[in-house]
């Protein structure tokens, strides 16, 4: 039971950092961000470059990783984003295009075979009797460290007050003085770093492959279905649901399954509560 639940708290760490990265975009932006999925298989395809191939230490490796696909969301927004965000539906071609994109260029530079990126933490650490892997309890302190630097920056800075403005009201932001351009930059920016660093700290227990952006961006948006859209809080709680489902499903059924988890949440929160639970109804 105590490996069941430190490997669920692991599990929804991670897709609590994928899933408040995508409801934040949405929540202030109004956009679905298809490409969401992408900036976590960067970040963990970035890590493997600079550990295995250019040899930089693994913090230095980390930081570069984050760095690089945060500027990566922020060149996005600007540039194939922000002239067609008028249109709902152009957003989600154009980022579903990046997404599909990126895996094909990763598939061409790195081939199709799953990559090994360095753990930060080499050794089993001793929890009451039971080995947990010392790269995933680390990666849990990180994800929660992060998502705790998130909101602390979002509810405790003049920015992240500009965010929240925005985020209920453009218009009105704007005539206060906000701009909103530069604050939905700044927020594509924050969502990718946020989903980059989790391809980062998953890296090392997890296969590095091209396509591994499709189940990231498939576990990320069940997350915020089940969470309900625009909703941070909705999210972790999603997280956890859907974390801890996934190993107990692979802990005591068929770790196949586990894919399954996320549809199954999906279709069960659109015809029981489509709300989620903590946020508005989709399409509302």
């Amino acid at each position: 039971m105590l490996t069941v639940l430190i490997y669920g708290a692991v599990t929804s760490a991670i897709l609590a950092m994928l899933a408040v990265g995508f409801t934040l975009i949405f929540g202030v932006a109004r956009i679905l961000n298809l490409a969401h999925g992408a900036f976590y298989a960067l970040g963990a395809y970035f890590a493997y470059t600079f550990t295995a191939i250019l040899k930089l230490p693994l913090i230095v490796a980390a930081a570069l990783s984050v760095a690089l696909v945060a500027l990566f969301g922020v060149a996005m927004e600007r540039v194939l984003v922000r002239p067609l965000r008028q249109s709902s539906l152009a957003v989600l071609m154009i980022t579903l295009v990046v997404a599909l994109t990126t895996e094909q260029a990763l598939f061409v530079a790195f081939g199709s075979q799953s990559k090994n990126v360095p753990a930060f933490v080499n050794f089993p650490i001793y929890l009451h009797g039971v080995s947990v892997d010392g790269q995933r309890l680390l990666a849990l302190v990180i994800a929660v460290a992060l998502i705790g630097a998130l909101w602390l920056f979002i509810q405790r800075t003049r920015l992240g007050s500009a965010i929240l403005a925005v985020s209920q009201d453009p218009e009105a932001a704007q005539y206060m003085g906000i701009p909103a351009n530069r604050i939905f930059t700044i927020v594509m920016g924050l969502s990718a770093a946020l989903a980059g660093a989790a391809g980062v700290i998953a890296a090392p227990f997890l296969s590095v492959r091209p396509t591994m952006d499709q189940t990231a961006m498939i576990t990320a948006f069940s997350v915020v279905i089940v969470g309900g859209l625009g909703s941070i809080p909705g999210s972790i709680l999603a997280a956890l649901v859907i974390g801890y489902s996934q190993t107990i499903v692979a802990f005591y059924l068929n770790p196949e399954w586990t894919g399954t988890v996320s549809l199954v949440a999906i279709l069960l929160t659109l015809v029981l509560r489509p709300s989620g639970l903590m946020g508005r109804a989709v399409g509302a």
